[in-house]
Order: structure tokens, then sequence, then C-alpha cells
């Protein structure tokens, strides 16, 4: 019987342990808001980003800082362009402007896959902004083709799900009347340049608004006897699942079958105010946990069974200047110092903070294990 060197006891040991790192990627995404005055610098979250295995992120901005932190890195992005520049952005000028200032300056360093062109403007009530956003989604795409960048980077812009009419059962979810003028000729487009419909749903608002109605653990994706929909004999266990599925019908009523629906936003608050049910850490932890299982798991919705949900987790951060109520500034994953807002197994590194000293200890553990299970193989080589 030999034995080996400790290099090749050490080599078995990061053979392992990135065999365990590579378990934590579970292709979940991730929103950075930065509406706070206490954030890390872009450098720190990116080494966070990293030792968490992440590696989607989606901005409300094109932040040139974050987007020059994450250079050289495996975290592709999807950039914001605000509702504020939207109606000037009809202008091919004004568009290419644009992204030669924000996009292409990091390529190809940065990855960047989406420019995300304004936010919930059906949410709004001006009529003008409604008009303006299939224009400069055009003119953004116009440009990047120009510019030969249309096959890497795609284009879209992202829903609230109050754009359904009628969303239950799912089968029958079907858009806003008022909103068909402007939600039609938008899933033309999807479709003619094969980008995805993003919608921000949470659950969470439909708990808060008839806690006594809506079961908490159909919501928090826990044991519960679900919903069938009475015309696909579909059954649901969880409310996203069907949120999705009633888009998906929703689009189908128009004549479209061809547009994927991604979730850009979804989440679940850890604080709130009085009249805010539900808001508390453990419910959080049991969403965003229960979720990133069913992400890892690749699963599919129940119309949709064959194409894993694709989500983007809300979000990073608590962001301390968010206006609304308190549980406006309290979805964030993590504390700006870097500590967990709650566990739900992430363990990851913000340099100059200990993010958890139960995950550091399960580390320790975990890296003994390792260890000894590396010196058993050795001393049988």
């Amino acid at each position: 019987m030999a034995t080996c060197s400790i290099f090749q006891a050490l080599l078995l040991f990061l053979t392992l342990s990135d065999l365990f790192v590579q378990n934590l990627s579970i292709g979940v995404g991730i929103n950075y808001g930065q509406i706070a005055d206490n954030l890390p610098s872009p450098s720190r979250v990116a080494n966070l980003l990293t030792s968490l295995n992440i590696s989607r992120v989606k901005l409300y901005d094109a932040d040139p800082n974050v987007l020059l932190a994450f250079s050289n890195s495996n975290v592709d992005f999807i950039v914001g362009l605000g509702n504020e520049y939207l109606q000037s952005m009809a202008d091919p000028i004004k568009a290419q402007n644009w992204i030669q200032q924000y996009v292409t300056p990091h390529l190809p360093q940065t990855k960047i896959s989406c420019i995300l062109v304004g936010n919930e403007v059906f949410y709004s009530n001006d009529t003008q902004l409604k008009s303006s956003l299939l224009p400069a989604m055009q003119s953004i795409y116009h440009t990047l083709v120009n510019l030969g960048l249309d096959k890497q980077v795609t284009v879209t812009t992202a829903h609230s799900l109050t754009i359904l009419g009628n969303s239950y059962p799912p089968s029958a979810g079907t858009f806003r009347e008022d909103l068909a003028q402007y939600i039609q000729p938008l899933l033309n487009f999807h479709a003619q340049i094969n980008s995805p419909f993003l919608i921000n749903a949470y659950p969470y608002f439909a708990y808060k608004d008839n806690p006594g109605q809506v079961q908490l653990e159909y919501v928090l994706f826990q044991p519960n006897q679900g919903m069938t929909d009475p015309i696909t004999n579909l059954h649901y266990d969880n409310m996203l699942y069907a949120q999705i599925d009633a888009v998906y019908s929703a689009m189908k009523a128009m004549g479209h079958t061809d547009v994927e629906v991604k979730i850009s936003e979804t989440g679940w608050p850890s604080k709130g105010d009085t009249d805010e049910a539900g808001a508390t850490p453990e419910n959080a932890g049991l969403y965003n946990g229960n979720l990133l299982q069913r992400i890892q798991e690749k699963q599919g919705t129940p119309a949709k069974p064959s194409t894993p949900v694709d989500i983007y987790v809300f979000a990073l951060f608590n962001e301390n200047l968010k206006p609304g109520p308190a549980s406006e500034r309290n979805y964030g994953l993590y504390y700006p110092n870097g500590t967990p807002v709650y566990n739900i197994g992430l363990q990851g590194y913000l340099p100059g903070f200990d993010i958890s000293a139960s995950s550091n200890n399960a580390l320790s553990v975990f890296s003994f294990l390792i260890i000894l299970m590396a010196s058993l193989i050795c001393e049988h080589l």
C-alpha cells in the first residue's frame, strides 16, 4: 500500500472543492439595485457574486463603474435604459449615442447580453410613454444591427403583472383590453427578433392584499393542496407558476406561441409596515430558498414542463433609499455590510466582512471532511 504526497492530497482537495462550488451554480440571476447610500463598492460586489457562483446580473441602468468592475469576469449582464430616455430613443442618432456611450466601451471584456428598454412602462398612466416604448426598442435594436451586435445583445423590456386583465385560471389568462394596442405589436416585435417577454411577478403582493383568502403555503412553494385548472386539468402547487402560465395564455390569445416568458423580478420582503402581511425573514427565506431549489431542479411550469423557469431574484441588497412602504427597502438577500438577511444556503464572501459565521463554520467542517476524504483516498492509491 502506497501513500501519496501532500501535493496529490492538495490536488484532490481542490478537485473535490471545485465540484462543491460548481454545485452552487444553480442558474439563478440576481437584480443588483443601487437606490441606497451605504452599498459596498462594485469591485467588492464582484467578489461576492464570484464567491456565490452567480453569473447572471440585471442592472436598472448601465452604470460604467459596475460594468468596469466586472471586466474579465464570468458574469453576464442585462443593462437598463431608463423610462426617462424612451421618448428620445426613437431618434436613431440618440439611440446610437446611448449604446456607444454605455454599452460598446465595455464589450467584449464585460459580458452584456441584453438591453432592458424601460421598466414597467404599462404600469404608468402616461399614454405618451406607452406609445414611446416600441419605437425606442426598435431604434435600439436597429442600432445594434448596424453595429453588428444584434446576435450578441438582445432587446426587451420588463412588465408588471398588472398588464393582465385576467389570470385565473391560468389557461384563461388575457392582457388588459386597454393595453392590447400596445402589447400586440410588441409581441410581434419580440417574435421577429427572438427576444423574451419579461415579467416582474410577486406572489407576495397577492398574499399581502388578501391574506385571509390566499393560502400562504401556496405562495411560498410549501406543501399544499394547490389548485387545478378546470380547462386544462393541469395542477398548480404554487402561484408563481400559475402567473407565468397565465402570461403564456395571454400571449397565445394574441396569436403568439413563439415568445418565451422569463421572470425579470421576483422576491419576498423580510420586513414591512404593520399593514404588510407576511413580510418576515422566515417567509422571505422560505420563498427564495424554495424557489432556488426549483431552479436547481430545472423545473418548468405545468403548461411548459420542458422549459425550465428563467428567473432573476429581487434583490441582492436591501436598498435604504427606495421610496414607498417599508417592504420596498427590505427585499435584499444581503445587508449592505455583507451579512445575509436570512439563511437560504447561499455561501459567499464580501471582502472585509464574513458573510456568516454559521456558513464559515459549515465550510470549515466541509474542508475538514474533504481533507479527510483525500487522506483516505491517498492511503488506497
